[in-house]
Order: C-alpha cells, then structure tokens, then sequence
C-alpha cells in the first residue's frame, strides 16, 4: 500500500470533520479494484467491498468496516478532477512499463457527457494509446476537437517517449508537436494532409512519380470478418530538397499507405501519405500505420461497447 499511497499524495481528501469515517486511501484501493473487476460505479463499488471484504482485510485495516455505496458516491463527486487526473497518471506511470513502440495519439467524443439540460457539448478525451501494451497511458480532456492541437503537447509532456514512435492524424501534423516528441526523445509518424501549405503536394506529387527513389514493400494482405484489405507501403529517405524548402523538426523520410478494401459487391481504396522522424523501413512503416489504425478496434470500441461510453 506504501507504493500505492504516494502516487495518490497530492489528491486532497474533500472530506471534512466526521465525514471520514473511513480511510481515503483505503475508498480508492478499494474503488480501483471493483474497476478493474468491472465494476462501473459507486453501487459496484460498494457491492465489490461487501461481497471481498475477507479479501480487502488481508492488506487494508478497514477499522470501520468496508465503505457503503453512497460513500464512493460522496466521495469521487467531491474530488477534484485535475488532482486525480494527476494522481491517476503517477499511479500509471508507476505501475506499469515505460512506453515502447507504437504511441497513437487520438482524439474520440464522449457522447454520454453532452447534457441538454444545460446545453453542455459533450468532451472530447485525448487518449495516449501504448499500441503494444494495449494501454491507456495518458488522457486529457478538451471542450472541442478543435482543441486537440492545444491538449497534444500537454499529454506528450506526461509521457516518456524515448524508444517510441508516436503516431498521430493530420490534425496534429504541426511543427511544434513534431518538434515536442523530438526534443522528449521519440520519433513520429505523422499524417499528413492539406493543412501545411504546400507540404502535402510536395510528398504528394514526389511519392506518385514512378521516378523517385522510393522504396515500396510488398503488399501485406489480410481477411477478416468478410473483408479483404491489401496494404502497400513507400517510403523514401532522399529529401534533403523537402527538408530545404520546409524547414520540419526532425524529419527523416516521407512515406504513404495505399489501401484497398473488398467486400461483397464492393472495392474502396484510399492513399495516406506521412511525415517520418525515422528512416523506416516500408515493412516497419506499414506495421506502425497499421497499428495506429488499429486503436479503432481496441480502443474505442470497448470504450462504447463495454464501457457504455456513448449510451
């Protein structure tokens, strides 16, 4: 518990005079156990403590007995929310490995916190994604997409990013994000569309010619729940001439993805071109595009699936 209680040090206990009937640091060991159980709210939380109770004593002194529900409810609608985003990332950061691989950084609305009532939109949550362990490692909330290129720079600062490459959409293609994950020690996979000027039409028009000296890995096909997909990476590290015109932090090579999709009746293909901190190999390339595309599947599917995230 030792361990435990510094992470959570500097989230202030709301809770004043008789009020503490129980241990805080006690209410959250137990709340973040029904959570990993499953349980989804104060009522779990307290139906965990009550049915492990014999479990819970054999490292917490419970000296009032376990916690009732609406003391979890009491209690996590008192916190402060920046102190436990804090608090949550040191107990993270303890507990789990230093990031390695893929980081895909990604943005997702949570439609279950709009409130008609009052005309709230609902938050936007970007989310650190650690690709290889399938984990979390930071999030942040903003009011609005829009305010994802602000939130960026603040969750790479709560990241080691050394031995990584992180992965973002066009939105985040900007110099001073690229310039960030440098300085921290990663690399990056950026994608890259229409919003650094003449950028994109210049990797464009350089990666479609049959001229350049780009490499192109053979294609990587998979089936699965009734759809082909083929996927072709080119990547090149000749742009000392792009890196003389535009000037970006870090950059080593410039690839694209082309990919196509069959299903019953149908065929769709789609062309994302990259900005690269790394001289990648396509091979390498294709599986870290792939692995950001993936945060789909992984991440935000439970979260609406098994979270009940947009209910």
């Amino acid at each position: 518990m030792d361990r435990f209680i510094e992470c959570w040090d500097g989230l202030d206990d709301p809770r004043t005079g008789n009020a503490a009937l129980h241990d805080f640091h006690e209410i959250l060991a137990i709340a973040m156990c029904a959570v990993l159980c499953g349980g989804q709210g104060s009522v779990d939380m307290g139906l965990f403590a009550k049915s492990k109770e014999p479990f819970l004593r054999g490292f917490l002194r419970l000296e009032n007995g376990v916690p009732s529900h609406d003391t979890f409810s009491r209690l996590f609608r008192m916190l402060d929310p920046e102190q436990f985003r804090a608090a949550f990332q040191r107990f993270m950061a303890s507990f789990s490995e230093p990031c390695k691989g893929v980081v895909a950084i990604d943005g997702k609305v949570l439609r279950r916190s709009f409130d008609s009532a009052s005309g709230k939109s609902p938050l936007h949550m970007v989310s650190a994604w650690g690709c290889e362990q399938r984990l979390v490692l930071a999030q942040i909330a903003t009011d609005a997409k829009s305010n994802e290129i602000t939130a960026v720079p603040k969750l790479l600062a709560m990241l080691r990013l050394k031995g990584t490459i992180v992965t973002a959409d066009a939105l985040n293609c900007q110099r001073a994000i690229a310039q960030q994950i440098v300085d921290q020690g990663g690399d990056y996979a950026l994608a890259l569309k229409g919003n650094q000027g003449t950028l994109h039409d210049d990797v464009v028009l350089y990666l479609d010619d049959p001229a350049s000296k780009a490499i192109t890995a053979e294609p990587v096909v998979e089936a699965d729940h009734g759809r082909i997909e083929t996927r072709t990476a080119t990547v090149s590290t000749d742009i000392a001439w792009l890196n003389k015109d535009h000037h970006w932090p870090g950059l080593a090579a410039v690839g694209k993805v082309e990919r196509l999709r069959e299903t019953a009746g149908k065929t769709t293909s789609e062309t994302a071109y990259y900005l690269l901190s790394a001289p990648l190999t396509p091979e390498r390339f294709n599986e870290v595009v792939r692995s950001h595309w993936g945060v789909e599947n992984r991440l935000h599917w439970r979260l609406d699936v098994v979270m009940n995230e947009d209910q």
